[in-house]
């Protein structure tokens, strides 16, 4: 409510005077503004003041400092609802990739209050978390304190990273939890919920062996609270899409299916059209992909449990050592699998890719990794990679198109549980300043699966909270706008 007074504060002192008598902190000019909601596609000139949009205009406008943004696209900064690297390392390949607010949904993190506190004041762009059912499910056991309270220093010292506390946590994968253990996860999500968890992590995918009793309980909590689910499903397969729809519909919890094209592989089809059948009926369920045909996680994961080769049709040489790049065999596999470290996995096909984009619900999510050089794509590349390949290449799509799916339709799917999102995701007066101007006859993603990272072309300037955090394609040092994103629940 603060916010929303502050935004209309802004827009009528605005109208007290006139557009020439105002200095802005910064204006866009004679950029071509797209705003996904109200559909304006036009030659503009944007003023931005005290973090906000405080004015779009056809005709000039006065500012302390003025870019001419001419053959230009003013966007929306895009809001990645999928990432899973932690640190400003990460962070920086996201914002070279137009990204404004990067949020770690569907693992989620551990002490997520600890973790907020540890960013704060330090951030490259907007960060937020949802709150880690597996972490809850490993607290509520009671037997492994001790790992969780080491867990909460490397919290605290700002060096927690998903592949330590996956394999911390997940020694608990496959023990089945008491009543009471059961009760005390659900205490625990509630409490973590109420430090700012943005929803529930439900990554049931790295803890398959979850007693479907078990799962249905923390989705009836969901219910009962409306706080928003984000399910990596049990396996790669329809059945499993399906389970976590019924469990959302029968319980009435609102949820976010993440990265589809890897869930549902051949019935991508299928897969879309069970979560738009859901959502023709009312029920508050919605999904997203990501654009590359290849996979990444854990070789030490339960995804690489025997019969991975059938489950995911694919065999040793279409798995990518991220630490290396080299193809594995039969022995690497084994081998690594007991050290464990990150596979890319190659086992998906264009046209399933093309078939989720061309899709208008479908949202889009990196699901980038944590550094590494030879990490998988995605983590620097996934939105420059969409404007670039299948908007002006392919045609899958239009840009508008685009760029809704990139901004407007992540802010809404958020804004019922984390509400400073109503204010992301839109060039309109009163908006958070958290925009992304590029150049659309060049952007391109440049990471690839042989060389690695590399910051993506075409994106000029990204704006996070009214300050430039890149200009003329680099970097800006020393500048950490970033503001964190919380859920309605924190006290």
């Amino acid at each position: 409510m603060k916010q929303l007074l502050t935004a209309l504060l802004i827009t009528f002192s605005l109208t007290a005077f006139t557009q020439s008598t105002i200095i802005y902190d910064v204006v866009l000019k004679s950029g071509r503004v797209i705003d996904p909601e109200t559909k304006l596609d036009a030659i503009r000139n944007v003023g931005i003041l005290n973090n906000r949009i405080a004015q779009i205009s056809s005709e000039s406008l006065q500012g302390k400092e003025i870019i001419d943004v001419s053959g230009l696209v003013v966007a929306p900064g895009f809001i990645d609802l999928h990432i899973h690297g932690r640190s400003n390392v990460e962070q920086e390949y996201q914002l070279h990739d137009g990204v404004t607010t990067a949020l770690e949904l569907e693992w989620g993190i551990e002490h997520v209050g600890k973790w907020y506190e540890s960013r704060k004041g330090k951030a490259l762009i907007n960060y937020g978390a949802s709150v880690n059912w597996p972490f809850e499910r490993f607290k509520a056991i009671g037997k492994y304190k001790t790992a969780v309270d080491s867990l909460l220093q490397i919290t605290l010292k700002g060096e927690a990273n998903i592949g330590a506390m996956t394999n911390t946590i997940l020694r608990a994968a496959s023990e089945t939890i008491t009543p009471d253990a059961l009760n005390q996860t659900l205490a625990n999500i509630k409490a973590s919920l109420a430090e700012g968890g943005i929803g529930i992590g439900v990554p049931i995918g790295y803890l398959p062996k979850t007693n479907p009793n078990e799962m249905f309980q923390v989705y009836k909590l969901a219910g009962e609270l409306q706080a928003l689910v984000f399910s990596h499903v049990r396996n790669p397969d329809i059945i499993s899409i399906q389970e976590a729809i019924a469990d959302a519909v029968l319980t009435g919890a609102p949820l976010h299916i993440v990265h589809i094209n890897s869930m549902s592989l051949g019935n991508i089809q299928l897969s879309i059209d069970l979560v738009a059948a859901a959502k023709n009926r009312g029920f508050d369920i919605t999904t997203e992909l990501y654009p590359y045909t290849a996979a990444s996680t854990g070789l030490q994961s339960a995804m690489f449990d025997e019969g991975w080769q059938q489950r995911l049709g694919i065999s040793y040489g279409d798995l990518q050592w991220v630490a290396t790049g080299e193809r594995l065999t039969k022995e690497s596999f084994e081998a690594y699998r007991k050290s464990g470290g990150v596979v890319i996995m190659h086992l998906m096909k264009p046209e399933w890719i093309k078939t989720g984009i061309a899709t208008p619900a479908v949202m889009i999510g990196s699901d980038g990794m944590t550094y590494a050089k030879l990490s998988h794509p995605r983590t620097a590349g996934t939105f420059s990679r969409v404007l670039g390949k299948y908007v002006r290449e392919d045609k899958v799509i239009d840009l508008n198109t685009a760029i809704e799916k990139m901004t407007l339709l992540p802010a809404k799917r958020l804004e019922n549980i984390a509400p400073s999102m109503r204010f992301k995701g839109r060039i309109q007066v009163g908006a958070d300043a958290d925009i992304t101007i590029f150049n659309p006859n060049t952007i391109i993603d440049k990471a690839t699966f042989e060389k690695g990272l590399e910051f993506s072309a075409g994106i000029e300037y990204v704006m996070v909270n009214g300050s430039f955090i890149l200009k003329n394609g680099k970097t800006v040092a020393n500048v950490f706008p970033g503001q964190a994103v919380y859920g309605k629940f924190k006290k």
